[in-house]
């Protein structure tokens, strides 16, 4: 059973907490947390979703996602995603997500990494990835355009491409 801490429409906790896949009650969100890492070339660090995961099954996506559980702050929930969907283990204390995303139940905080990582050096969550490589802006895009990758606005990605490197994103 998974937790969820509660926030208010103004991003602060509400001391409640509410079991994953419950009904959200009026006036209750939850954060979700995804982290984009990029590289030196410019590609992004994508992983494709195990065949049996519920949503989305079979599909590639950004490098990590996830909800924060019961106690995460946004950058322990992205710290762990980032850790236990594919091994990787970064320090993102002290820094701000680069964007949040309001959606209709959950604050949604992006990061933008760059950073050097070997695919030979990745552990992949069995229960959650069976894939990752590296793409390229173009890929990604005929990737949602042939239903491959999960339906994002293009645009929203492009945004991410042009945002790496920029003002706010990370090094590490």
């Amino acid at each position: 059973m998974e937790l969820w801490d509660i926030y208010d429409m103004n991003r602060e906790k509400t001391g409640q907490t509410m079991v994953r896949g419950h009904e959200f009650e009026e006036g209750c969100y939850h954060l979700v947390v995804h982290v984009c890492i990029f590289n030196a070339e410019g590609k992004m660090l994508i992983q494709q979703r195990q065949s049996f995961k519920e949503g989305w099954s079979n599909l590639w996506d950004i490098t990590v996602g996830g909800s924060a559980v019961q106690g995460d702050s946004s950058q322990t929930a992205a710290e762990r995603e980032l850790f236990e969907e594919l091994g990787i283990q970064l320090d993102l204390q002290g820094i701000r997500p680069n964007l949040t995303i309001n959606s209709e139940r959950c604050f949604n905080d992006v990061y933008l990494v760059e950073k050097e990582v070997s695919l030979d050096e990745l552990t992949l969550q069995y229960e959650e990835v069976q894939d990752a490589r590296w793409a390229t802006l173009e890929e990604i895009l005929a990737m949602i355009e042939d239903g491959s990758f999960i339906p994002y606005y293009s645009s929203f990605i492009q945004f991410l491409f042009e945002s790496r490197g920029k003002y706010g994103s990370h090094k590490r």
